[in-house]
């Protein structure tokens, strides 16, 4: 692996979601999922400094109560992606990681890896990770955001919808993905993403990764094996937590 310049990690988070109110401050384990995000992605060495950008000063407080860093934003943004940009707009960096603030299963490897190609090709201007789709019933969950990937991992499409189809074989015969949201941009295309038009496709999925598509850019998509599982309900709150009770990483900022 090359040296890259600076990198740092914005966690984009409100409270406003439409699917889980005030999700960000949701309690795991005694901790904010906001917390646990930004604690497992400050352990990434690959990292030069971790932020959190944010709408709503009850996460800012928040984020400020436990030694983090917060960075205030604009209350307007429909994608993350563009509330990451208005965030890195006033912050020293060459690759700027965009982790969500539902991935609290975040593992410093996985930020390693998905940095990786920029580090390594100039012409790579923006990377997803992906993980390998475990069962049908998160095929077929519109929370989970499927990936379609050419030959040479690059992204064709991303979509709510279960992709690729079950036509010739059923479930058991594909081999499907998953978008993981750790997403790390070179700071000049993240500034050039949040001036391109909003897409038809990215506001029918509602994915940021679809603006890159439609506008001819590509997506650079490296797998991960890594175990992570994001939070779109409670739920998902709940099974993270257990998950999170019995993993090693949670213990080396959490006290039993």
């Amino acid at each position: 692996m090359v040296q890259g310049g600076r990198v740092i990690a914005i966690i984009p988070a409100r409270m406003g979601s439409s699917r889980f109110p005030g999700k960000p401050l949701a309690s795991i384990l005694g901790r904010s999922m906001i917390e646990h995000v930004y604690r497992r992605t400050a352990m990434c060495q690959a990292l030069h400094a971790v932020y959190v950008a944010t709408c709503d000063e009850e996460i800012y407080r928040a984020v400020e109560q436990y030694g983090g860093q917060a960075v205030m934003t604009s209350d307007r943004h429909q994608r993350a992606s563009d509330r990451v940009a208005e965030a890195a707009l006033h912050i020293d960096a060459d690759i700027v990681v965009m982790v969500q603030g539902d991935e609290p299963m975040t593992y410093p490897g996985m930020i390693e890896q998905a940095i990786e190609p920029l580090l390594l090709d100039p012409s790579v201007q923006c990377v997803n990770l992906v993980k390998r789709i475990a069962s049908e019933d998160e095929f077929l969950d519109p929370n989970t955001i499927k990936v379609a990937t050419d030959r040479n991992w690059n992204a064709l499409y991303f979509s709510r919808e279960p992709i690729p189809s079950r036509r010739q074989g059923g479930y058991d015969s594909l081999i499907a993905y998953k978008q993981v949201c750790i997403i790390p941009f070179r700071r000049d295309f993240l500034f050039r993403y949040a001036e391109l038009a909003p897409t038809p496709l990215e506001q029918a999925e509602s994915i940021d990764m679809l603006r890159v598509l439609e506008h001819g850019y590509k997506v650079r998509l490296v797998e991960t094996e890594f175990p992570t599982h994001a939070v779109d309900t409670i739920a998902d709150l709940r099974h993270v937590e257990q998950l999170m009770r019995d993993d090693p990483l949670t213990w080396e900022y959490c006290e039993k």
